[in-house]
């Protein structure tokens, strides 16, 4: 996969991100007054994450969904799930954040690990492509 090809995909994840986050926001909000403030933060992750999962694969990767990867999609979000979840609690509980505000500062935190995870899973033989080619032997000065 060529550089431009990858600052592609972070591109266009970023700018998924910044829609899924919008989505995910709003349906917390309207949550937040009917439930607990975790209550109403867990079905919002849920739910931006099924839409995630569809713009991710369609825009960002351009990929094809399968139920595979609809299935195994949560499992990259489990870590941003803990980091966002970690940094919730810990902003609303130690450092007094607004309930309404500390969410999104928490998942802007979670945002790198969300890529790297979410490509590995969406796009066949990302993990190889991700690795470094150090089985090419290295040219020396005196060789060229």
């Amino acid at each position: 996969m060529s550089r431009r090809d990858q600052l592609g995909q972070i591109f266009r994840f970023a700018l998924v991100g910044g829609v899924n986050t919008g989505t995910f926001y709003v349906i917390y909000l309207l949550l937040h007054p009917w439930m607990p403030y975790f209550a109403a933060y867990s079905l919002a992750f849920v739910l931006a994450m099924v839409g995630s999962f569809f713009m991710n694969t369609y825009f960002t990767y351009r990929t094809r969904p399968t139920w595979k990867k609809f299935f195994l999609f949560p499992l990259t979000n489990v870590t941003n799930f803990v980091i966002q979840s970690a940094g919730l609690y810990a902003l609303v509980a130690w450092v007094g954040m607004d309930t309404r505000i500390a969410p999104l500062v928490a998942a802007v935190v979670a945002i790198p690990f969300t890529f790297l995870l979410s490509r590995r899973i969406l796009v066949p033989g990302a993990a190889r492509a991700a690795e470094p080619a150090e089985a090419e032997p290295r040219r020396s000065a005196s060789a060229a």
